[in-house]
């Protein structure tokens, strides 16, 4: 239809509403010549009230607080807001196909619940979908920066009040009455003579014949009935039902199982191939191929994918980090490092200095790596969970050397992502492989696959120099130095994917999202943040909270040496140097909750840490036990060391649009938080990682977790929703380094806290690149 495909043309000024309250902020929108109801918003508004004025603050706030990477990404998606459209069907439902990659984090069911607020629908008659990769929508398809909430949520809301409105103005007509005498409830508008009409029937009587513009109202937040209460996700059941279709469940006519025998180092290359005909007559095989990135089998399940690529006998050549070991990584990134501006003052002033090392962390999500393709001589097909499908489209349709407008990408369900589906790794490689094989593949990376050869966390380091004098904090400089992050999605589009893969071109983007990420809670003087980047030979990514969570870990490590130098209770110091109100109001609660200061056994203590983020703000209490009972627990095959007995989590993003989900987003990152401190790291040695499965990577596991775990949603703060799928990994991580070096009177500064002991397991072998599957799973179990 004309306005799914391009902005409206055709635009005729809509008359003021006469309902329209004094002050009352009007936006404006479209309806769409279309079969049946469908409707559009425009950039901007019709009318806005008056700004509150505010006292010019003291002094200068961080750019973060003035513009973030948040703001960016949602003024970017602004301009095509009207090519995503909301339609109302004939059998009652209404459906939007969402421009964003729904990979566990509940978007689907917040985007619902905007529906249903202002269509005045039940949210089982919302069906919300995923779109197609759509290359007009520019920056409007990028999922990532936990933006896909702030960004989509007046556009969604002005759509469905647009289709509301002319729903109204139906039925005015259709039931002889009064527009204004008129109520709407669960999708049934009825007269004051008890004459109704459900939406359904009057869907097609609704719809244009022509692309009109229109204006019209949001409800205040007074009036919310759906918008800020706690919801299960609308696809729950689907999901514990096994009716949620992921790539891997999708049945693509031909599309066989594939998988590809990766080298032993990272990004190795193929020389030789000895025994090809050998492996092509194994039972199943009907494909092997030499690609960019290995050799490709194709056969008629994974089992038997998987023995040929353990027979496949290959000739590797050097990969990009030959050689490489976590101490030579570490060697090149002190070397690296930007100095520091503020020498050690007088003898008046004291000095506090530390430096971190945060080694590789994986970014491998639950689902494996996988996508299907059918690529032909004149066109492609592919099906993927993907965060940035523009540019993958774009990509992958010049791998093969064919238009964009050739190409489809059909985005599917995503078993959990953390920035690992903004990478489109699989569904190049699947176009590949299918180009070579010329028949249709169901590609899946195995999980060896993903920890050796995928996307990771780069390692870094964090120096920091802070001087303290009459009970004041004078300076603060931190000096980040990062294994290079792969910005190679650029903003979800071809032009900045490109730009960010230049030789220069990548530290400034590097740069941009440094500057544009980081803000601290906290008033500490003269402060100043930088970030080098070197070393370029590995495959990083965007993996949660990009450099939030060793910034703010480091940070508030310093912060507690500062307390305990000046004499200060640590909590009593962060209330001190607080800056706003809506993190001293987390602080306090979590520190109420948490009982802070009260009495705990010798070798437990606690650890408590604020971090703000797009227009988010959490704090976190964390106790830990690191008696010799507890780190000395023996669980077979596992790490378990020091144990996180109890959070306390108070999150405030301003408006929450679903509590229940917003609490499911915070126990996310507070795991993620007590893995990358305590026990979750890749090991680096001979240009391969050690790590080969989940059962070397140690992320948190039951036995790990807190027995006690409270979150608090804060009452909203402000008339928009905040960020939240990043926001509690970079204070979860930070409170429990600070309960640690509590607990242990040693402030540490390498992570995770375990990476230089006893690796506590037997590496996988790197030829063959899978290893044998396990024949012992029932002993195993416990």
């Amino acid at each position: 239809m004309d306005g799914h495909n391009r902005l409206p043309q055709e635009q005729d000024e809509a008359a003021p509403h006469p309902h329209a309250g004094v002050g009352r902020r009007r936006f404006l929108g479209y309806l769409l010549a279309a079969p049946t109801l469908a409707v559009a918003v425009q950039l901007g508004e019709a009318a806005a009230g008056t700004a509150p004025a505010h006292a010019a603050p003291a002094s200068l706030p961080e750019l973060t607080r003035l513009f973030d990477f948040n703001d960016m990404l949602t003024d970017a998606a602004l301009p095509t807001s009207g090519l995503i459209t909301i339609q109302v069907h004939a059998d009652g439902t209404a459906s939007f196909a969402l421009p964003r990659a729904e990979v566990g984090q509940g978007i689907t069911t917040s985007t619902a619940m905007l529906i249903a607020e202002e269509l005045d629908l039940p949210l089982e008659k919302i069906r919300v979908t995923l779109a197609d990769a759509r290359p007009e929508l520019l920056f409007n398809q990028l999922t990532g920066g936990s933006n896909a909430t702030i960004s989509t949520y007046t556009p969604v809301r002005v759509a469905a009040a647009i289709a509301r409105q002319r729903l109204l103005e139906v039925a005015a007509e259709v039931l002889d009455a009064e527009i204004s005498t008129l109520t709407v409830e669960a999708g049934v508008i009825t007269a004051p003579n008890g004459r109704s009409a459900a939406y359904g029937s009057l869907a097609e009587k609704a719809a244009s014949l022509k692309t009109v513009r229109v204006a019209t109202d949001l409800k205040p937040r007074s009036a919310f009935s759906v918008i800020g209460t706690p919801r299960n996700r609308v696809d729950a059941l689907a999901s514990v039902t096994g009716r949620k279709q992921f790539a891997m469940d999708l049945q693509v006519p031909g599309a066989f199982p594939a998988m590809v025998c990766r080298p032993p180092t990272v990004n190795g290359t193929v020389r030789s191939v000895q025994n090809l005909d050998a492996v092509r007559a194994m039972p199943g095989v009907t494909d092997v191929a030499v690609i960019s990135t290995g050799v490709a089998v194709r056969a008629r399940t994974f089992g038997q994918c998987i023995d040929a690529v353990r027979a496949l006998k290959v000739v590797w050549g050097p990969g990009t980090a030959e050689g490489e070991s976590d101490e030579t990584v570490l060697r090149e990134l002190k070397a690296a490092e930007v100095p520091l501006a503020v020498p050690p003052l007088h003898v008046l002033a004291k000095t506090v200095e530390a430096t971190f090392t945060f080694h590789f962390a994986s970014n491998s999500a639950l689902e494996p790596n996988c996508a299907v393709a059918d690529v032909r001589q004149d066109r492609a097909e592919i099906w993927a969970s993907l965060k940035s499908p523009i540019v993958a489209k774009e990509k992958i349709a010049a791998k093969l050397g064919l238009l964009p407008s050739a190409v489809t990408v059909h985005v599917t369900e995503g078993g959990g992502s953390f920035g690992r589906k903004l990478f489109f790794d699989a569904a190049l490689e699947a176009a590949e492989i299918s180009r070579a094989m010329g028949k249709p593949v169901k590609l899946m990376w195995h999980r060896t696959d993903e920890f050796r050869q995928g996307r990771t966390h780069p390692m870094a380091t964090s120096r920091i120099r802070a001087t303290h004098a009459l009970g004041k904090v004078l300076t603060y400089e931190q000096r980040h130095t990062s294994v290079s992050t792969d910005f190679g999605h650029g903003l979800g589009e071809i032009i900045t994917a490109s730009a960010a893969k230049l030789p220069v071109g990548d530290l400034a983007f590097s740069e941009t999202i440094f500057t544009l990420t980081q803000q601290t809670p906290y008033d500490l003087g003269l402060h100043t943040q930088f970030l080098n980047e070197v070393d370029k030979g590995f495959n990083t990514g965007s993996m949660r909270g990009i450099y939030s969570p060793n910034v703010r870990c480091a940070q508030e490590l310093v912060l507690d040496r500062l307390a305990d130098e000046m004499g200060k209770d640590r909590l009593g110091l962060r209330r001190q140097l607080i800056k706003d109100d809506r993190a001293r109001a987390v602080l306090d609660k979590v520190a109420e909750l948490g009982g802070w200061g009260r009495k705990l056994p010798s070798g437990m203590a606690q650890g408590i840490a604020v971090h703000p983020e797009y227009h988010g703000v959490v704090a976190v209490l964390a106790e830990i036990d690191c008696r010799p009972q507890t780190t000395g627990r023996h669980v077979p095959d596992a790490c378990t060391g020091p144990r996180v007995t109890r959070i306390v989590c108070a999150v405030d993003v301003g408006l929450a649009i679903n509590p229940k989900g917003l609490e499911a987003q915070m126990m996310g990152g507070i795991m993620d938080g007590i893995a990358i401190t305590l026990t979750s790291g890749l090991h680096l040695k001979d240009g391969a990682f050690l790590e080969g499965s989940w059962d070397n990577y140690f992320y948190t596991r039951q036995w790990n977790t807190p027995p006690e775990l409270d979150i608090v949603v804060m009452p909203p703060s402000s008339e928009k929703p905040g960020g939240a799928g990043e926001l509690a990994v970079g204070a979860a991580s930070a409170a429990v380094a600070c309960a640690y070096g509590a607990a242990t009177g040693t402030m540490p500064t390498t992570f995770p806290v375990n990476h230089s002991g006893p690796l506590g397991f037997e590496p996988l072998p790197t030829v063959p690149p899978i290893p044998q599957s396990p024949t012992d799973g029932l002993d195993r179990a416990y």
